[in-house]
Protein backbone atom coordinates (compact mmCIF):
# COMPACT_ATOMS: atom_id res chain seq x y z
CA UNK A 1 0.00 0.00 0.00
CA UNK A 2 1.56 3.36 -1.01
CA UNK A 3 1.64 6.64 0.91
CA UNK A 4 -1.67 8.50 0.98
CA UNK A 5 -0.72 12.16 0.40
CA UNK A 6 -1.91 14.86 2.82
CA UNK A 7 -2.12 18.63 2.53
CA UNK A 8 -0.15 18.68 5.81
CA UNK A 9 3.27 18.71 4.13
CA UNK A 10 5.23 17.14 7.00
CA UNK A 11 2.97 14.07 6.87
CA UNK A 12 4.37 13.23 3.42
CA UNK A 13 7.95 12.97 4.69
CA UNK A 14 9.13 9.37 4.37
CA UNK A 15 10.71 9.63 7.84
CA UNK A 16 7.56 10.87 9.58
CA UNK A 17 5.97 8.50 12.08
CA UNK A 18 2.57 10.05 11.40
CA UNK A 19 1.55 10.08 7.72
CA UNK A 20 -2.08 10.07 6.68
CA UNK A 21 -1.86 6.27 6.57
CA UNK A 22 -1.40 6.28 10.35
CA UNK A 23 -3.62 8.84 12.17
CA UNK A 24 -2.83 7.71 15.73
CA UNK A 25 -4.86 8.88 18.72
CA UNK A 26 -3.45 10.68 21.76
CA UNK A 27 -4.19 13.28 24.43
CA UNK A 28 -2.38 16.61 24.48
CA UNK A 29 -2.37 20.01 26.14
CA UNK A 30 -0.64 23.34 25.52
CA UNK A 31 -0.03 26.49 27.52
CA UNK A 32 -3.51 27.65 26.51
CA UNK A 33 -5.44 24.39 25.99
CA UNK A 34 -6.50 21.90 28.64
CA UNK A 35 -5.79 18.21 28.04
CA UNK A 36 -7.90 16.92 25.15
CA UNK A 37 -8.04 14.28 22.44
CA UNK A 38 -5.80 14.81 19.43
CA UNK A 39 -4.81 13.03 16.24
CA UNK A 40 -1.19 13.15 15.05
CA UNK A 41 -0.59 14.14 11.43
CA UNK A 42 3.00 14.84 10.44
CA UNK A 43 4.44 17.29 12.98
CA UNK A 44 1.00 18.60 13.94
CA UNK A 45 -1.87 17.53 16.21
CA UNK A 46 -5.50 17.92 15.21
CA UNK A 47 -7.59 19.25 18.11
CA UNK A 48 -10.46 16.76 18.19
CA UNK A 49 -12.39 18.52 20.93
CA UNK A 50 -12.58 21.69 18.87
CA UNK A 51 -13.28 19.81 15.63
CA UNK A 52 -16.25 18.16 17.30
CA UNK A 53 -17.42 21.39 18.94
CA UNK A 54 -17.46 23.08 15.54
CA UNK A 55 -19.35 20.20 13.93
CA UNK A 56 -16.50 19.31 11.59
CA UNK A 57 -16.54 15.84 13.14
CA UNK A 58 -20.02 14.62 14.07
CA UNK A 59 -20.23 10.89 14.70
CA UNK A 60 -22.88 10.39 17.39
CA UNK A 61 -25.65 12.27 19.20
CA UNK A 62 -23.46 12.67 22.27
CA UNK A 63 -19.95 14.22 22.24
CA UNK A 64 -17.02 11.80 22.26
CA UNK A 65 -14.03 14.12 22.50
CA UNK A 66 -14.91 16.46 25.38
CA UNK A 67 -12.86 14.26 27.72
CA UNK A 68 -9.08 13.69 27.88
CA UNK A 69 -9.13 10.00 26.93
CA UNK A 70 -10.22 7.82 24.00
CA UNK A 71 -12.37 5.33 25.93
CA UNK A 72 -15.58 7.10 24.85
CA UNK A 73 -14.79 6.40 21.20
CA UNK A 74 -13.78 2.81 21.93
CA UNK A 75 -17.16 2.14 23.51
CA UNK A 76 -18.90 3.02 20.24
CA UNK A 77 -17.53 -0.06 18.50
CA UNK A 78 -15.90 -0.81 15.15
CA UNK A 79 -18.47 0.89 12.91
CA UNK A 80 -17.84 4.26 14.56
CA UNK A 81 -14.08 3.60 14.65
CA UNK A 82 -14.19 3.13 10.89
CA UNK A 83 -16.41 6.19 10.36
CA UNK A 84 -13.95 8.39 12.26
CA UNK A 85 -10.95 7.11 10.33
CA UNK A 86 -12.74 7.72 7.04
CA UNK A 87 -13.76 11.23 8.10
CA UNK A 88 -10.24 12.13 9.23
CA UNK A 89 -8.82 10.83 5.96
CA UNK A 90 -11.28 12.97 4.00
CA UNK A 91 -10.42 16.06 6.05
CA UNK A 92 -6.64 15.69 5.84
CA UNK A 93 -6.12 14.20 2.39
CA UNK A 94 -4.49 16.20 -0.37
CA UNK A 95 -7.15 18.39 -2.03
CA UNK A 96 -9.62 18.13 0.89
CA UNK A 97 -12.49 20.56 0.40
CA UNK A 98 -12.68 21.41 4.13
CA UNK A 99 -9.00 22.29 4.53
CA UNK A 100 -9.81 25.90 5.45
CA UNK A 101 -11.95 24.70 8.37
CA UNK A 102 -9.42 22.19 9.63
CA UNK A 103 -6.14 24.10 9.28
CA UNK A 104 -6.80 26.47 12.25
CA UNK A 105 -7.32 23.41 14.46
CA UNK A 106 -3.80 22.07 13.96
CA UNK A 107 -1.38 22.51 16.86
CA UNK A 108 2.39 22.15 16.38
CA UNK A 109 3.60 18.94 18.00
CA UNK A 110 6.51 20.92 19.45
CA UNK A 111 4.05 23.00 21.50
CA UNK A 112 2.10 20.02 22.86
CA UNK A 113 2.54 18.11 26.10
CA UNK A 114 1.39 14.50 25.76
CA UNK A 115 -0.63 12.63 28.36
CA UNK A 116 -2.08 9.17 28.96
CA UNK A 117 -4.21 8.44 25.89
CA UNK A 118 -6.72 6.22 27.70
CA UNK A 119 -8.05 5.25 31.08
CA UNK A 120 -6.53 1.80 31.68
CA UNK A 121 -9.19 -0.48 33.13
CA UNK A 122 -6.99 -3.51 33.87
CA UNK A 123 -3.46 -4.53 32.92
CA UNK A 124 -2.38 -8.07 32.05
CA UNK A 125 1.18 -8.95 31.09
CA UNK A 126 2.03 -12.03 29.07
CA UNK A 127 5.16 -14.12 28.56
CA UNK A 128 4.55 -14.94 24.93
CA UNK A 129 7.86 -14.46 23.09
CA UNK A 130 9.55 -17.81 22.55
CA UNK A 131 13.10 -16.50 22.23
CA UNK A 132 12.77 -14.49 25.45
CA UNK A 133 11.17 -17.37 27.34
CA UNK A 134 13.85 -19.76 26.07
CA UNK A 135 16.66 -17.41 27.06
CA UNK A 136 15.30 -16.81 30.55
CA UNK A 137 14.46 -20.47 31.06
CA UNK A 138 17.94 -21.52 29.94
CA UNK A 139 19.55 -19.15 32.43
CA UNK A 140 17.54 -20.45 35.37
CA UNK A 141 16.67 -24.06 34.51
CA UNK A 142 19.06 -25.12 31.76
CA UNK A 143 18.43 -25.51 28.04
CA UNK A 144 16.68 -28.87 28.36
CA UNK A 145 14.02 -27.41 30.68
CA UNK A 146 13.92 -23.86 29.31
CA UNK A 147 10.20 -23.78 28.49
CA UNK A 148 7.58 -24.90 31.04
CA UNK A 149 5.43 -27.82 29.81
CA UNK A 150 2.42 -25.55 29.20
CA UNK A 151 4.27 -22.82 27.29
CA UNK A 152 3.75 -24.18 23.76
CA UNK A 153 0.03 -24.71 24.40
CA UNK A 154 -1.22 -21.49 26.06
CA UNK A 155 -0.05 -17.87 26.32
CA UNK A 156 1.13 -17.58 29.93
CA UNK A 157 0.31 -14.32 31.69
CA UNK A 158 -0.37 -12.65 35.04
CA UNK A 159 -2.65 -9.87 36.21
CA UNK A 160 -0.71 -6.64 36.76
CA UNK A 161 -1.49 -3.18 38.10
CA UNK A 162 -3.42 -0.67 36.03
CA UNK A 163 -2.60 1.95 38.68
CA UNK A 164 1.11 1.92 37.81
CA UNK A 165 0.73 2.32 34.03
CA UNK A 166 2.28 5.68 33.11
CA UNK A 167 2.78 7.64 29.91
CA UNK A 168 6.11 8.01 28.13
CA UNK A 169 8.34 10.66 29.66
CA UNK A 170 7.38 9.81 33.25
CA UNK A 171 10.48 9.32 35.42
CA UNK A 172 10.80 5.88 37.04
CA UNK A 173 11.92 5.66 40.66
CA UNK A 174 14.15 2.69 41.53
CA UNK A 175 12.05 0.53 43.85
CA UNK A 176 12.76 -0.91 47.26
CA UNK A 177 11.94 -4.54 47.95
CA UNK A 178 12.77 -7.70 49.81
CA UNK A 179 15.97 -9.23 48.40
CA UNK A 180 17.53 -12.59 49.10
CA UNK A 181 21.18 -13.28 48.36
CA UNK A 182 22.64 -16.80 48.18
CA UNK A 183 25.24 -15.56 50.66
CA UNK A 184 22.70 -14.70 53.35
CA UNK A 185 20.29 -16.89 55.29
CA UNK A 186 17.56 -14.26 55.55
CA UNK A 187 16.28 -11.56 53.17
CA UNK A 188 16.83 -7.83 53.56
CA UNK A 189 14.75 -4.78 52.59
CA UNK A 190 16.92 -2.84 50.11
CA UNK A 191 16.76 -0.83 46.88
CA UNK A 192 16.57 -2.97 43.75
CA UNK A 193 20.04 -3.79 42.40
CA UNK A 194 19.00 -5.49 39.15
CA UNK A 195 16.48 -3.10 37.62
CA UNK A 196 15.59 -3.87 34.01
CA UNK A 197 13.45 -2.93 31.03
CA UNK A 198 11.23 -5.14 28.91
CA UNK A 199 10.51 -4.26 25.28
CA UNK A 200 6.85 -5.09 24.61
CA UNK A 201 3.82 -4.08 22.59
CA UNK A 202 0.58 -3.25 24.36
CA UNK A 203 -2.81 -4.15 22.86
CA UNK A 204 -5.81 -2.05 23.92
CA UNK A 205 -9.19 -3.76 24.22
CA UNK A 206 -11.91 -1.65 22.64
CA UNK A 207 -14.94 -3.93 23.04
CA UNK A 208 -16.16 -5.47 26.27
CA UNK A 209 -16.95 -9.17 26.59
CA UNK A 210 -18.48 -11.37 29.27
CA UNK A 211 -17.61 -14.98 28.59
CA UNK A 212 -15.42 -16.89 26.15
CA UNK A 213 -14.72 -15.31 22.76
CA UNK A 214 -13.09 -16.72 19.65
CA UNK A 215 -9.72 -15.59 18.34
CA UNK A 216 -11.50 -13.84 15.46
CA UNK A 217 -13.81 -12.04 17.89
CA UNK A 218 -10.83 -11.09 20.03
CA UNK A 219 -9.02 -9.68 17.01
CA UNK A 220 -12.09 -7.56 16.15
CA UNK A 221 -12.22 -6.28 19.74
CA UNK A 222 -8.69 -4.82 19.72
CA UNK A 223 -8.77 -1.06 19.22
CA UNK A 224 -5.07 -0.39 18.75
CA UNK A 225 -1.51 -0.81 19.94
CA UNK A 226 1.15 1.10 21.91
CA UNK A 227 4.80 0.55 22.73
CA UNK A 228 5.15 -0.80 26.26
CA UNK A 229 8.06 -1.03 28.69
CA UNK A 230 7.25 -3.27 31.64
CA UNK A 231 9.99 -2.23 34.09
CA UNK A 232 11.21 -5.21 36.12
CA UNK A 233 13.04 -5.59 39.42
CA UNK A 234 14.80 -8.86 38.68
CA UNK A 235 16.25 -9.42 42.15
CA UNK A 236 12.93 -8.73 43.89
CA UNK A 237 11.26 -11.11 41.44
CA UNK A 238 13.81 -13.86 42.01
CA UNK A 239 12.89 -14.00 45.70
CA UNK A 240 9.12 -13.52 45.48
CA UNK A 241 7.92 -15.24 42.31
CA UNK A 242 7.56 -18.82 43.56
CA UNK A 243 4.93 -20.22 43.60
CA UNK A 244 2.53 -17.54 42.31
CA UNK A 245 4.64 -15.59 39.84
CA UNK A 246 5.49 -11.87 39.55
CA UNK A 247 4.11 -9.43 42.10
CA UNK A 248 5.95 -6.38 43.47
CA UNK A 249 8.84 -6.89 41.05
CA UNK A 250 6.48 -5.81 38.25
CA UNK A 251 4.43 -3.21 40.13
CA UNK A 252 6.83 -0.25 40.02
CA UNK A 253 5.72 1.09 36.64
CA UNK A 254 4.71 0.14 33.13
CA UNK A 255 5.39 2.86 30.55
CA UNK A 256 3.38 3.19 27.34
CA UNK A 257 3.85 5.41 24.30
CA UNK A 258 1.41 8.34 24.08
CA UNK A 259 -0.04 7.53 20.64
CA UNK A 260 -2.49 4.67 20.05
CA UNK A 261 -1.85 3.27 16.58
CA UNK A 262 -5.13 1.78 15.45
CA UNK A 263 -5.51 -1.76 14.21
CA UNK A 264 -6.83 -0.30 10.94
CA UNK A 265 -3.54 1.54 10.34
CA UNK A 266 -1.63 -1.71 10.84
CA UNK A 267 -3.72 -3.89 8.52
CA UNK A 268 -1.25 -3.73 5.58
CA UNK A 269 1.48 -5.13 7.84
CA UNK A 270 -0.16 -8.32 9.07
CA UNK A 271 2.01 -11.41 9.13
CA UNK A 272 1.74 -15.00 10.32
CA UNK A 273 2.73 -16.34 13.70
CA UNK A 274 5.65 -18.81 13.72
CA UNK A 275 5.23 -22.49 12.89
CA UNK A 276 3.81 -24.45 15.83
CA UNK A 277 5.71 -27.25 17.49
CA UNK A 278 2.37 -28.55 18.80
CA UNK A 279 -0.97 -27.83 17.19
CA UNK A 280 -2.94 -25.38 19.31
CA UNK A 281 -6.36 -26.35 20.63
CA UNK A 282 -9.23 -25.14 18.47
CA UNK A 283 -10.12 -22.14 20.65
CA UNK A 284 -6.60 -20.71 20.21
CA UNK A 285 -5.90 -21.50 16.56
CA UNK A 286 -4.94 -18.62 14.25
CA UNK A 287 -7.83 -17.25 12.20
CA UNK A 288 -5.45 -15.65 9.67
CA UNK A 289 -2.25 -13.60 9.87
CA UNK A 290 -2.38 -12.52 13.50
CA UNK A 291 0.88 -10.59 14.05
CA UNK A 292 2.32 -7.40 12.52
CA UNK A 293 5.67 -6.62 10.92
CA UNK A 294 6.75 -3.82 13.27
CA UNK A 295 10.46 -3.04 13.60
CA UNK A 296 11.43 -2.19 17.18
CA UNK A 297 14.54 -0.85 18.87
CA UNK A 298 15.85 0.16 22.29
CA UNK A 299 18.35 2.90 23.09
CA UNK A 300 20.07 3.52 26.43
CA UNK A 301 21.63 6.87 27.32
CA UNK A 302 23.62 7.22 30.56
CA UNK A 303 22.96 10.49 32.38
CA UNK A 304 24.42 13.38 30.37
CA UNK A 305 25.70 11.11 27.59
CA UNK A 306 24.63 10.05 24.11
CA UNK A 307 22.35 7.12 23.45
CA UNK A 308 23.40 3.68 22.23
CA UNK A 309 21.07 1.33 20.37
CA UNK A 310 21.27 -1.82 22.47
CA UNK A 311 18.72 -3.98 20.63
CA UNK A 312 16.71 -4.24 17.41
CA UNK A 313 13.95 -6.76 16.93
CA UNK A 314 10.45 -7.15 15.45
CA UNK A 315 6.97 -7.73 16.83
CA UNK A 316 6.62 -10.59 14.32
CA UNK A 317 8.88 -12.66 16.59
CA UNK A 318 6.02 -13.29 19.03
CA UNK A 319 4.75 -16.86 19.38
CA UNK A 320 1.23 -15.79 20.36
CA UNK A 321 -0.68 -12.81 18.97
CA UNK A 322 -2.60 -10.25 21.03
CA UNK A 323 -5.85 -11.77 19.74
CA UNK A 324 -4.84 -15.20 21.02
CA UNK A 325 -3.84 -13.67 24.35
CA UNK A 326 -7.21 -11.92 24.63
CA UNK A 327 -9.13 -15.05 23.64
CA UNK A 328 -7.23 -17.10 26.23
CA UNK A 329 -7.84 -14.41 28.87
CA UNK A 330 -11.60 -14.73 28.36
CA UNK A 331 -11.84 -18.55 28.30
CA UNK A 332 -12.68 -18.83 32.01
CA UNK A 333 -15.54 -16.37 31.63
CA UNK A 334 -13.34 -13.50 32.78
CA UNK A 335 -15.08 -10.26 31.69
CA UNK A 336 -12.91 -8.03 29.52
CA UNK A 337 -13.42 -4.27 29.66
CA UNK A 338 -13.04 -1.36 27.31
CA UNK A 339 -9.60 0.06 28.09
CA UNK A 340 -8.01 -3.21 29.22
CA UNK A 341 -4.30 -3.27 28.35
CA UNK A 342 -2.50 -6.48 27.36
CA UNK A 343 1.30 -6.55 27.41
CA UNK A 344 2.74 -8.88 24.79
CA UNK A 345 5.62 -10.10 26.92
CA UNK A 346 9.24 -9.29 26.12
CA UNK A 347 9.96 -9.32 22.40
CA UNK A 348 13.29 -10.91 21.53
CA UNK A 349 14.70 -12.41 18.35
CA UNK A 350 16.98 -15.41 17.80
CA UNK A 351 20.29 -13.50 18.02
CA UNK A 352 21.91 -11.54 20.83
CA UNK A 353 21.38 -8.05 19.26
CA UNK A 354 17.64 -8.84 19.14
CA UNK A 355 17.16 -9.42 22.87
CA UNK A 356 14.54 -7.18 24.45
CA UNK A 357 15.85 -6.97 28.02
CA UNK A 358 19.14 -6.42 29.80
CA UNK A 359 18.62 -9.70 31.63
CA UNK A 360 19.13 -11.39 28.25
CA UNK A 361 21.63 -8.94 26.76
CA UNK A 362 23.97 -9.33 29.76
CA UNK A 363 23.01 -12.99 30.28
CA UNK A 364 21.97 -12.49 33.87
CA UNK A 365 24.79 -10.03 34.53
CA UNK A 366 27.57 -12.39 33.46
CA UNK A 367 28.28 -10.65 30.12
CA UNK A 368 28.33 -6.85 30.62
CA UNK A 369 27.11 -4.79 27.68
CA UNK A 370 29.49 -2.07 26.42
CA UNK A 371 27.82 1.13 25.23
CA UNK A 372 29.13 3.48 22.54
CA UNK A 373 30.18 5.83 25.33
CA UNK A 374 32.46 3.18 26.82
CA UNK A 375 30.18 2.65 29.82
CA UNK A 376 29.16 -0.90 30.64
CA UNK A 377 25.83 -2.20 31.86
CA UNK A 378 24.52 -5.41 33.30
CA UNK A 379 21.35 -3.78 34.61
CA UNK A 380 20.05 -0.19 34.70
CA UNK A 381 21.85 2.50 36.66
CA UNK A 382 20.45 5.72 38.10
CA UNK A 383 20.17 8.42 35.47
CA UNK A 384 19.85 5.99 32.56
CA UNK A 385 17.29 7.04 29.96
CA UNK A 386 15.61 4.23 28.03
CA UNK A 387 13.80 4.84 24.75
CA UNK A 388 11.69 2.33 22.84
CA UNK A 389 10.83 3.07 19.20
CA UNK A 390 8.82 1.21 16.62
CA UNK A 391 7.38 1.50 13.13
CA UNK A 392 5.87 -0.59 10.37
CA UNK A 393 7.44 0.26 7.01
CA UNK A 394 5.36 0.73 3.87
CA UNK A 395 6.10 1.92 0.34
CA UNK A 396 7.65 5.34 0.93
CA UNK A 397 6.17 5.82 4.39
CA UNK A 398 6.16 4.42 7.91
CA UNK A 399 3.41 3.87 10.45
CA UNK A 400 5.23 4.84 13.63
CA UNK A 401 4.46 4.81 17.32
CA UNK A 402 6.64 7.73 18.35
CA UNK A 403 8.76 6.84 21.36
CA UNK A 404 8.31 5.40 24.84
CA UNK A 405 10.85 6.86 27.25
CA UNK A 406 11.68 6.72 30.93
CA UNK A 407 14.59 7.90 33.08
CA UNK A 408 15.70 6.03 36.21
CA UNK A 409 15.67 8.10 39.41
CA UNK A 410 17.63 6.98 42.50
CA UNK A 411 15.79 5.02 45.17
CA UNK A 412 14.42 7.13 47.98
CA UNK A 413 16.72 7.27 50.99
CA UNK A 414 13.77 6.50 53.23
CA UNK A 415 10.85 5.00 51.31
CA UNK A 416 8.50 5.53 54.28
CA UNK A 417 9.29 9.23 54.81
CA UNK A 418 6.22 11.48 54.52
Amino acid sequence: MPLTPSWVASANDADSDFPLNNLPYGVFSTDTLDARCGVAIGDMVLDMAEAEAQGIIDLTDEPLFDVPFWNELMEQGPAVWTALRNRLTDLLAEGAKDRALVEPLLVPMADAALHMPLVVSEFTDFYAGRHHATNVGTMFRGAENALPPNWLHIPIGYNGRASSVVVSGTDIRRPWGQLKSPDHATPAFLPCRRFDLELEMGAIVGMASDGPITVAEADAAIFGYVLLNDWSARDIQAWEYQPLGPFQAKATATSISPWIVTKAALEPFRTDTPAREFELLDHLKDSGPMLYDIALDITLAPQGKTATTIARTNYSQMYYSAAQQLAHHATSGCPMNVGDLLGSGTISGPTKPERGSLLELSWGGKEPLTLDTGDTRTFLEDGDRLTLSGAAHGDGYRVGFGTCTGTILPALTDPFAR
